[in-house]
């Protein structure tokens, strides 16, 4: 499989700067919704890196480093579960992907993104439907995403040990809802997700 298909069929559009992005934390019951943005030399794969869904998490954090050491820019963005409440998941989402974008110190103009919609970014986008298992560059993003988020999830597990967020980061298994049944919800609940449990 080529990795860079869709890298090279925009470099060859004529765009200088092809950034590839994708989120982590849509489904979630707690915590901030997460997005990457990476910019990789032209031509360049990284060993190892694919959808970070398909690796194991010292995996991905053995590629976080190599990642971020050795593409040209990346960025992450993130979006609350206020900010989730107020404007929905899915414009968090786009939110947490435009300021992972304007993070960027080089600016890109074209932008690859995971999924079939579209963010409004100050650049082209090209959306790829399971893009982190097809394009080099938004699989690195998404990699940066999920562990910058696992990572905020542990720290949370600290501040709020209750819920066992160490264990399912913020999704909606069994213990995370048997623990919100016993200890009501928490500051980082997404309270939109939880309608049916606080309203009972």
């Amino acid at each position: 499989m080529d990795w860079l298909l869709y890298e090279n069929e925009k470099y060859n559009e004529g765009f200088k700067v092809v950034c590839g992005i994708d989120e982590a934390g849509r489904g979630p019951l707690a915590g901030p919704v997460y997005a990457a943005a990476v910019i990789l030399n032209k031509g360049q794969t990284i060993d190892g890196v694919n959808d970070s869904k398909k690796l194991s998490e010292k995996k991905r954090e053995e590629l976080f480093e190599i990642i971020t050491e050795q593409c040209v820019d990346y960025s992450i963005g993130t979006a609350s579960e206020k900010e989730i409440d107020e404007i929905n998941i899915l414009q968090a989402t786009f939110l947490a992907m435009k300021r992972a974008v304007d993070g960027l110190t080089l600016k890109p103009d074209c932008a690859l993104v995971d999924g079939n919609r579209t963010p409004l970014l100050d650049c082209a986008v090209t959306t790829i439907i399971k893009g982190d298992s097809k394009s080099e560059s938004i699989a690195a993003a998404s990699i940066l995403a999920k562990v910058s988020r696992d990572r905020y999830m542990l720290k949370m597990a600290e501040k709020y040990p209750q819920y066992g967020f160490e264990k399912h980061k913020g999704y909606g298994t069994k213990l995370h809802y048997e623990m919100i049944e016993k200890y009501g919800i928490c500051d980082i609940h997404r309270k939109s997700f939880l309608k049916k449990v606080i309203n009972k």
